[in-house]
């Protein structure tokens, strides 16, 4: 068999195997919101993540992010994302220049509204150890990406455009509560929590 004929049924046969694979492992097309792109999937501490919803965090007309949430699986309550096992990203898309301690002041008050007391008073040391890790940058910038992701084995993990900031912080129930605070029941933003959870038009 010549070399050419060889290449030829290599093709067809490489087109067949294409034709044939189901729908779910042909790739999916990313995700574009404000400029940012999510990818369909990824891969985190050993495992593959799923897109499950993007949003837009918006008070009126001023535009402060874009979020993405990455799980194993889908999931369209609060509830569900909760309980999910293993590792989750929650990635931030910048759209305006802000102070760190912004997201602080925000994740504090994200935290009391979507946690008991008894909770809080839990996750006391480590939140104001994480504030201590994003007042750090001093300032985030359109354009950046801001990663916290849960990594089962090590907890919460933030890292600004790739870069890790500041060792992990232990504890599901620490992420647990950041999560409330973007798709609980008193969310930062009601449509941002219903792109979240896949709810979007």
């Amino acid at each position: 068999m010549n070399t050419d004929r060889r290449r030829v049924l290599k093709s067809l046969a490489g087109l067949t195997a294409l034709a044939s694979a189901p729908s779910a492992v042909l790739a999916q097309p990313a995700v574009h919101l404000e400029g940012f792109s999510f990818e369909p999937q990824l891969l985190l501490a050993g495992s593959e993540l799923h897109l499950n919803g993007t949003g837009v965090r918006q008070v009126a007309w001023f535009k402060g992010y874009v979020a993405a949430m990455y799980l194993a699986g889908p999931a369209h309550s609060a509830a569900k994302v909760v309980a999910m096992k293993g590792p989750k990203r929650l990635q931030l898309g910048m759209l305006q220049n802000v102070p760190a301690a912004e997201f602080t002041k925000a994740l504090r008050k994200g935290l009391m509204r979507n946690v008991t007391s008894a909770e809080l008073e839990g996750l006391g040391a480590r939140v104001e150890h994480f504030a201590n890790l994003v007042d750090g940058v001093g300032k985030v910038r359109r354009g950046d990406i801001v990663d916290l992701d849960y990594e089962p084995a090590r907890g919460l993990v933030f890292s600004l455009n790739g870069t890790l900031r500041g060792d992990p912080i232990p504890g599901d129930d620490l992420y647990a509560g950041l999560l409330r605070a973007f798709v609980g029941d008193r969310p930062y933003d009601d449509k941002m929590k219903a792109g979240l959870l896949g709810h979007a038009g």
